[in-house]
Formats: C-alpha cells, sequence, structure tokens
C-alpha cells in the first residue's frame, strides 16, 4: 500500500526536531562548558619544551574558562602512547592533547600506530619550537663543517641522541645525515631530557635539540652549540650560525599544537580555540614563550587542519627521500 503524504511530512518534520534538539544540546554545552576539571594530554615527559608550553596553556585556559585544566604526562613509543590514550577519549571537550610535529611524523615510522591523525579535530597552532645541533664539548669539534668532516673520515663512530623514534629530534638528524652524506648512529631514548642528559656526559656524540632544556647547559660549558636548524639565524642567538650556512636547503623547525578527540561539538573547539589565541595575542604572551624557546603562532581550527595536511606531506616526501621505512 503507497504510504499517505502525511507520513513522509510527519517523518520530516520529526527528522528536523531532532536535528534542532541535537543543535540546541550542542549549543547549551559549550555555553556550560567546562563545567568540571580538564585533562590535556602530554605525550612526553615532564621538562621539555612541549611540556612546558602545555603547562602554559592550561594555565591560560583556566584563566579564561574559570576551570581547572590539568596536565597529566603519558610519554613513552616516541609520543604514540599519549597520542593514542588521547585519541579514545569521549569527544566532549573534557579531555584534550596538547602534541608537537611527532603526531604526523609517527606514522612514516611505526605501522601499527594505535590513533590516526583523523582521530583528533585540531584546534590551533600554538607555537614553533626553536632547535640546535649540539655537541659534548669533549668531541672538541668547532663547526657543522669539522663535524662533518670527522663524521665523514669514522663511518658510525659518532653517534645522536633523540626523545623517542620518529621525533623531531630523530627526524633532524636523519635529514642531516642525507644531506651531510655522512653515518651516525640513533641512540633513542624515552624522552629529550634522558637523551641530553647522555651528551652532557659524552656518553653520546651530539643530539638536535630544542633550545629550552639545552640552553642552561649550553651557558655553562656542558654543551656545546654548532648551529641552529632554522634555515636563518636566529635573532636572540645572533653568533650561532644555521646548518644551512654549511649544508645550503636545510631548514627544519618543530611546531607544537592543541587538539581534540575527532567528534568534539564545534562550538567547544571553537570556544577553546578563542581562548587560546586571544592569549597567544598579547605581546607579553609572546616574551613569555620567547624566553623558553618559542615562537608564538595561532590560526583557526580550518587553517590549522591545512597547516598540518602541507607538514606532513613536506616531511613524508623527505622521510622517504632518506630511505627510512616504516617498523
Amino acid at each position: 500500500m503507497k504510504p499517505a503524504a502525511g507520513g513522509n511530512v510527519t517523518r520530516t518534520t520529526l527528522a528536523a526536531c531532532v536535528l534542532i534538539a541535537a543543535a540546541l544540546l550542542c549549543s547549551a554545552a559549550a555555553e556550560d562548558y567546562p563545567s568540571r576539571p580538564v585533562t590535556i594530554i602530554v605525550p612526553f615527559p615532564p621538562g621539555a619544551s612541549n611540556d612546558t608550553l602545555a603547562r602554559f596553556e592550561a594555565d591560560a585556559l583556566g584563566r579564561a574558562l574559570h576551570q581547572s585544566f590539568i596536565v597529566e604526562n603519558r610519554p613513552g613509543a616516541g609520543g604514540d602512547i599519549g597520542i593514542s590514550y588521547a585519541a579514545k577519549a569521549t569527544p566532549d571537550g573534557y579531555t584534550l592533547l596538547h602534541a608537537p610535529s611527532a603526531i604526523i611524523l609517527l606514522p612514516y615510522f611505526i605501522k601499527s600506530l594505535a590513533y590516526k591523525l583523523a582521530d583528533f579535530d585540531p584546534v590551533t597552532l600554538v607555537g614553533l619550537t626553536e632547535f640546535a645541533l649540539v655537541v659534548t664539548p669533549s668531541l672538541n669539534v668547532g663547526s657543522v663543517a669539522e663535524l662533518i668532516s670527522r663524521a665523514r673520515a669514522n663511518p658510525g663512530a659518532l653517534t645522536y641522541a633523540s626523545a623517542g623514534i620518529s621525533t623531531p629530534h630523530q627526524i633532524f638528524a636523519e635529514l642531516f645525515k642525507t644531506m651531510a652524506g655522512v653515518e651516525i648512529r640513533h641512540i633513542p631514548y624515552k624522552g629529550g631530557l634522558p637523551g641530553l642528559t647522555d651528551v652532557v656526559s659524552g656518553n653520546v656524540s651530539m643530539m638536535f635539540t630544542d633550545l629550552t632544556p639545552a640552553l642552561p647547559l649550553i651557558r655553562d660549558g656542558k654543551l656545546k652549540i654548532l648551529a641552529v636548524t632554522s634555515g636563518a639565524r636566529l635573532a636572540d642567538l645572533p653568533e650561532v650560525p644555521s646548518i644551512a650556512e654549511t649544508l645550503p636547503g636545510y631548514d627544519a623547525n618543530s611546531w607544537q599544537g592543541f587538539f581534540a578527540r575527532a567528534g568534539t561539538p564545534k562550538a567547544i573547539v571553537t570556544r577553546i580555540n578563542a581562548a587560546l589565541v586571544a592569549e597567544l595575542k598579547e605581546p607579553q604572551t609572546a616574551a613569555r614563550l620567547k624566553a623558553i624557546g618559542v615562537e608564538a603562532r595561532w590560526d583557526t581550527p580550518d587553517e590549522f587542519r591545512a597547516f598540518i595536511a602541507a607538514e606532513s606531506a613536506r616531511w613524508g616526501k623527505l622521510i622517504r627521500a632518506a630511505g627510512i621505512e616504516p617498523q
């Protein structure tokens, strides 16, 4: 029997009502958000710039949204453990993720990841992290050119530390090795600070490290800085050359960003974005972040999504050129 026209109208009306009700519920949830403490997952140990920046974000969001934002470190597997934990969170805005560019690099190194980039909704880019090439003073090299000569004369004799497989510390070193045509052995650690400690002690030759934990050790003479990884010298360290001055075209920067679980109501993502961006735009914030080696950046969720896609493609090309295969 052919259904009555009125039945179709009724079903259409009910569907529209459901959509309207859902939209109203999401709007109400966003207005009430956050009504309880929020956890920010950091996939690396305390102490490095990603942890420091996450704690800044927690403080800024707490003041803006009048609720507690608590940083929870879940390190291990180059960031996979913490990122994968956040990927399984309920998409309600109460478990967020602060992650460096490792989030897009891990898929090029590990076949069996427990997360996908599609598991997250980008909130905003937060900053660019300044990196440098440092060596143990006992290595007795004074420049990038001298380091390359030493490595070429002794293939595999030198070592570099990293914060783990697929971290920027490793990627930047592998890019260096490819461009310089040298062999330097990789020694991965469960975080940047343990690796840096072994460079200080002389157990490892060198490290491509974020400047935040390295600067005090450089100033105390416990580490020697050879160059910065950016394409040009840094305004705050004008006396330190860039690697590009020896290897033209070398340019490696790490970024840090803020994420929510995919499916989090858009109004909540927008509210978090607005609170963070307002803080990042403040001149005193830029100065505060600069002191820990981070250049403040911000964007919209859509702009951040496009940035992530472009960065993933760029590094994927470099990683494939270096002959690195996922394990």
